[in-house]
């Protein structure tokens, strides 16, 4: 599969992305990446506490590149215990997207949102108004997990025209000419899933994550960020050996549902932008 992946990289890391217009999210990704640093992209779950703005906040002082907040869901087929778990407290707590939107356009925030949702939502919100309300609350990027490449035209006709980056995930199971068309089409970044299987934290990184990782650098001059198990300021370090970044959820999730507050959680991402920042 490796020679497959370069005969489509064709000697050049441009992945066609030459001459298109870069949004707010992309945009702000590329010029840290210019200025050296390695991209850390924390997620926390919409609602999950009374306080889950303050945490976002803290998020940002602790070093956050952008920030990715899950919408609640009921049915989460992308994510693990912790997540899901988070997910169920925030919907008892009576979270809806229209609500998450509202408190994340007072919150002020200096770095780029990314919402991460599923497909089931949008739809029925409309695509024509989870867009608007998305662009209304200062969003720049949204990851609709369960909206596959094909699928993305009645989405994407409202969501391109206001600037919402559209971020699309590439895994190891992913044929190398599905990625290079992931590629072409993601805006902001190019998410790429370091293993199969739903969200959580591991003991290990694993080695297909990076190698994945250098591969679709060779497709795109798009930043490319690993997710799902990056879990400790040493795996962000692995990570980024070869990816521009990391996303970083359940472990930064957990602490939360374990009630460390904004001090703890600003500390656990200032660690790990420490960490990043030595590389």
């Amino acid at each position: 599969m490796k020679d497959e992946f370069d005969s489509l990289a064709g000697g050049s890391s441009s992945g066609d992305q030459g001459g298109r217009e870069l949004g707010e999210l992309e945009e702000s990704l590329r010029s840290r990446c210019s200025e050296g640093k390695k991209l850390l992209i924390p997620y926390v779950t919409a609602g999950m506490c009374a306080e889950w703005v303050e945490i976002v906040l803290a998020l940002e002082a602790g070093g956050a590149d952008a920030i990715e907040i899950g919408i609640p869901f009921s049915d989460p087929m992308m994510d693990g215990p912790v997540i899901q778990r988070a997910s169920a407290k925030a919907l008892l707590r009576g979270t809806t997207p229209v609500g998450v939107l509202g408190e994340l356009a007072r919150a002020s925030l200096s770095v780029p949102v990314v919402v991460m949702t599923y497909y089931n939502l949008v739809l029925h919100m409309g695509h024509y108004r989870m867009a608007h309300e998305l662009r209304a609350a200062g969003v720049s990027g949204v990851i609709i997990a369960d909206l596959p490449l094909e699928e993305l035209g009645p989405w994407s006709s409202e969501s391109d025209g206001l600037g919402i980056a559209t971020v699309l995930m590439v895994a190891p199971t992913t044929t190398p000419q599905r990625a290079a068309a992931i590629c072409k089409r993601s805006q902001g970044f190019v998410y790429c899933v370091s293993r199969m299987g739903v969200t959580g934290e591991q003991g290990t990184l694993g080695s297909a994550a990076a190698s994945l990782a250098k591969r679709i650098k060779g497709l795109t001059d798009m930043p490319v960020c690993i997710g799902i198990g990056v879990s400790s300021a040493k795996q962000a370090v692995e990570a980024c050996q070869e990816a521009d970044g990391v996303v970083v959820g359940s472990s930064l999730v957990r602490r939360v549902l374990e009630g460390e507050g904004t001090a703890g959680v600003e500390a656990f991402i200032g660690e790990m932008r420490r960490a990043l920042d030595s590389i």
